[in-house]
């Protein structure tokens, strides 16, 4: 898996493999790309994440979901990251699967408010590392790691919903469609 903390200024990167419930850091890193004009710095960013992707093969990109930033062009300019990381992922077909930020550290750390000391904690105990990562790269790292953990609690719920669980081939629970009321 591959997880991506996008930014136009710093964008972290990491991969990340899944084995079952247990996950181990490939490799990681970070894309400084300074003030310059920006539509370098995003072609950078694709440009790395490509030789990221075509290195290590990952099957999926785990990306933090767009939210609302007090400050628009922030949001404007993270979207525009973002963006390039999901082009740079499509182009290879590789499958992107996006995490709230609260999910990525209830998934991690515990809980949905957790700061970037918390998270870069709960990476080095979970990757089991020797050196504490930037905060950036850590973000990644935490995106990869939320999928992975993630991972087979989706498959089973998506099997007791389909009747049955695809991997083993037992049935499943019946779940009776949900039925609206509409009005008007």
């Amino acid at each position: 898996m591959l997880g991506v903390d996008p930014g136009t200024v710093v964008t972290g990167w990491g991969v990340v493999d899944c084995a079952g419930r247990s996950l181990a850091r490939v490799d990681s890193g970070t894309i400084r790309l300074g003030r310059g004009e920006l539509s370098a710095r995003l072609a950078r960013i694709h440009a790395v994440l490509a030789e990221v992707i075509a290195a290590h093969k990952p099957s999926v990109l785990s990306l933090e979901r767009n939210f609302v930033a007090k400050n628009v062009q922030s949001a404007f300019r993270l979207g525009e990251a973002r963006g390039v990381a999901m082009a740079a992922a499509a182009a290879a077909g590789v499958e992107l699967h996006e995490y709230t930020p609260a999910m990525i550290k209830k998934s991690i750390v515990g809980h949905g408010r957790a700061d970037k000391a918390q998270i870069q904690h709960a990476v080095v105990q979970l990757f089991r590392l020797d050196e504490v990562p930037v905060s950036d790269e850590a973000d990644a790292l935490a995106a990869a790691a939320c999928h992975g953990l993630r991972r087979g609690f989706d498959d089973r719920v998506d099997a007791a919903l389909s009747g049955g669980d695809r991997a083993t081939g037992r049935p499943g629970r019946s779940v009776p469609p949900v039925r609206r009321r509409v009005t008007g």
